[in-house]
């Protein structure tokens, strides 16, 4: 609350000193010149307490504007490796005038609540790549899950899509036991996977995702990349087609 004060009472004691002439601007204030404006801000604060609601919202645009336009300028700087980096799991329309990039966990609701929607909109459209950012925060089992989906997309993109699918299609919190049994009933020898988990390749694609996801400000899972828009939410059917229109005409202008 002191912090929202001080942030209103700035901007008051602003408007007084800059209604002085440009020299006595100049001069410092004295002791008893000080405690003038400040009682002059408290004056108004009191006769005017609405003023608070409008600076704290007027600061609160001026940061979401900022961290807006700050995430953008990532987006450019490292757009190959959000968009285009071959080692990630990919699907829908390799060829799509689209991509659809999501970091996600597979322990986390709202990445499974998301899960269905989101390749619907995909199939529905017909031109959309999507490329999966495995980004487990979720603790440890969330980080063997996404090893696991790893090591099965170093084996084909196809497998990938198996375990990918089945985890997600699984209700309840993946654990070590679950992971192991699923990465089974798709066809993975697991003896071998559990050699493999830990491998290094596995770990820098984990390590990069989480500086990239660091980078952009990402800190929750699902998050979505549609266009120059970074949307941390689970988003349904109709919502991601009206991201992917809005950024196709997006594109489009910045196109012409």
């Amino acid at each position: 609350m002191i912090a929202k004060t001080f942030a209103a009472a700035l901007m008051v004691s602003g408007l007084a000193l800059a209604s002085l002439p440009a020299s006595a601007q100049e001069v410092p204030l004295t002791p008893k010149q000080t405690e003038a404006v400040k009682k002059v801000v408290r004056d108004y604060l009191m006769e005017h307490p609405e003023v608070l609601g409008e600076a704290l919202e007027a600061l609160r645009e001026k940061m979401r504007a900022q961290a807006e336009a700050d995430a953008h300028k990532m987006l450019e700087a490292r757009k190959d490796e959000i968009f285009k980096a071959p080692e990630d799991p990919q699907g829908g329309n390799l060829k799509g005038d689209l991509t659809v990039v999501e970091f996600m966990d597979y322990n986390c609701g709202f990445c499974k609540q998301a899960f269905d929607p989101l390749w619907e909109a995909v199939k529905a459209d017909g031109k959309v790549k999507v490329v999966v950012k495995e980004y487990p925060i979720l603790g440890p089992d969330s980080v063997l899950a996404a090893r696991v989906a790893l090591v099965a997309k170093a084996q084909s993109q196809a497998k990938y899509d198996d375990v990918h699918r089945a985890f997600m299609k699984f209700r309840g919190r993946l654990d070590e036991k679950a992971i192991y049994k699923i990465a089974g009933e798709q066809g993975m020898n697991v003896e071998q996977l559990k050699k493999d988990v830990g491998g290094a390749e596995i770990e820098k694609q984990l390590k990069k995702n989480f500086d990239l996801a660091r980078s952009l400000d990402i800190g929750g899972t699902p998050t979505f990349i549609v266009g120059d828009r970074i949307i941390s939410s689970a988003l349904d059917q109709q919502t991601l087609k009206q991201l992917m229109d809005a950024a196709r005409r997006s594109a489009a202008k910045q196109g012409g």
